[in-house]
């Protein structure tokens, strides 16, 4: 494999291991949310906000999570007839997918893209009582979506470099 290859699948791996890493912390910050929505409940003073911050840790930890579970291979597969495949068939199927997720990225990227500038020119709002404006989480999903796309670019490579009995 070229060198600028090979570094371009080692700066995004460490890249999306680090924002991995700091994105399951998310799950603690939803967890905090969610005990104050049921305390202010619990007290007769419903927060307004807790619902809808809710939601958008939750996108946030699963938009900016999703390359780092791909990159440790942890999303599920339906491996009836994977699993008893070589590895360089298996690279060749993997090849194959990631091929159809890059062009399926690269849409989410461009609509999430067109509607942050959207959100951003407008000053787009949300339609409830917290009305927070919607271009931060929008803004996250941009990364999230442009992180992703990296690292299925990364895992062509890998997959690329095992076909052709090379190891990264």
């Amino acid at each position: 494999m070229p060198r600028f290859a090979l570094a371009f699948v080692r700066l995004v791996d460490r890249l999306n291991y680090g924002v991995g890493r700091m994105a399951m912390y998310l799950l603690f910050v939803l967890m905090g949310i969610l005990m104050w929505s049921t305390i202010s409940k619990a007290s007769g003073a419903p927060s307004l906000w807790t619902l809808e911050m809710a939601q958008f840790v939750m996108v946030a930890y699963f938009v900016l999570g999703g390359p780092y579970a791909m990159q440790m291979g942890s999303h599920v597969r339906m491996d009836l007839f994977y699993a008893k495949q070589t590895p360089v068939r298996q690279a060749w199927w993997d090849a194959i997918t990631v091929l159809a997720l890059i062009f399926y990225l690269g849409v989410m990227l461009w609509g999430a893209v067109d509607s942050t500038m959207y959100s951003l020119q407008y000053n787009e709002r949300s339609p409830t009582a917290w009305r927070p404006y919607l271009w931060p989480i929008k803004v996250i999903l941009c990364i999230g979506f442009a992180l992703m796309l990296l690292q299925a670019l990364a895992a062509l490579i890998h997959d690329v470099a095992t076909i052709r009995g090379e190891t990264i």
